[in-house]
């Protein structure tokens, strides 16, 4: 899981057709420093919207099955809006 900002919408006219219908998103990727220059592209199953801290699932299997498929061109998926992050302090144990 990692943890991500919503920058913008990715829009196709041309794409596989497991896509269509789909809501891409970027996502910039956020450390415990800030944002970070990598970012992915998602899809969405929670309705994210613009400038939201969100819950990324990065495995391609993984992202099927939120999807229901067997097979498909999908690494990333929107799973989670963040509403808050606390840090623990350094050396605790959670």
């Amino acid at each position: 899981m990692k943890v991500g900002r919503v920058i913008g919408n990715v829009v196709s006219t041309i794409n596989h057709e497991f896509f269509d219908g789909e809501r891409l998103l970027v996502c910039r990727l956020i450390d415990g420093e800030g944002d970070l220059d990598d970012y992915l592209i998602c899809t969405d199953v929670v309705g994210a919207g613009a400038d939201e801290v969100v819950l990324i699932l990065d495995e391609g299997t993984s992202a099927r099955q939120v999807h229901g498929v067997a097979t498909g061109p999908i690494r990333s998926v929107v799973v989670g809006i963040v509403d808050d992050i606390h840090e623990a302090p350094v050396g605790a144990v959670s």
